[in-house]
């Protein structure tokens, strides 16, 4: 069997999960020739209800579109950190914005946990918090190692407004030098 990998990204509506999940879902698709599901998960409460976007990527035909042994988590919020962190693999990776979720101990032991302060690195260092989502696929990016970094670009640029667009690949290009540079102090 080839690539079968699977990913979640969770945290409150308006942060841009499911977003991150389509780019990632169409990186895949549209220019790494693999198949791919986006399944997205949110309240009648769209804005600051919980939301989760299970994406798998893999090189055959997806049988089932649920998520259901994640390689890789995403958290923007504690909330749903504690709700969809059940489905994790041992040993999966686990991205979480440090400022908003605290990840006990006990998971620290059982997942390769990355924590980096996500929301305020959009807010303040480029300039815009909403790029957060795409600094968080930037980071997922090179953490995940799946994917190839061009053609994520080109799913960014298929989905951000032109107006926006300088601004989001700072945010990508960003996300995937911290996520390099978590890596290096694991000794990764």
């Amino acid at each position: 069997m080839g690539l079968h990998y699977e990913l979640r990204f969770v945290g409150i509506g308006g942060q841009g999960n499911m977003l991150a999940g389509t780019i990632i879902a169409e990186a895949a698709v549209y220019y790494e020739n693999k198949y791919a599901t986006q399944v997205p998960t949110y309240t009648s409460q769209v804005r600051g209800g919980p939301t989760k976007a299970d994406v798998i990527i893999s090189d055959e035909p997806i049988q089932f579109a649920e998520a259901t042994h994640i390689d890789f988590l995403l958290a923007l919020d504690q909330r749903t950190y504690d709700m969809y962190k059940k489905d994790l693999k041992d040993g999966a990776i686990v991205l979480v914005d440090s400022g908003l979720v605290n990840v006990p101990e006990e998971d620290h032991k059982k997942w390769d946990v990355y924590g980096y302060p996500i929301v305020k690195t959009a807010k303040y260092d480029i300039g815009n918090v909403v790029t957060a989502n795409i600094l968080a696929v930037g980071m997922t990016v090179e953490l995940t190692g799946i994917f190839d970094k061009e053609n994520v670009k080109k799913a960014i640029a298929d989905r951000v407004p032109a107006a926006f667009l300088e601004l989001n690949m700072k945010a990508y290009e960003t996300g995937i030098e911290i996520a390099k540079k978590l890596k290096a102090e694991k000794g990764k």
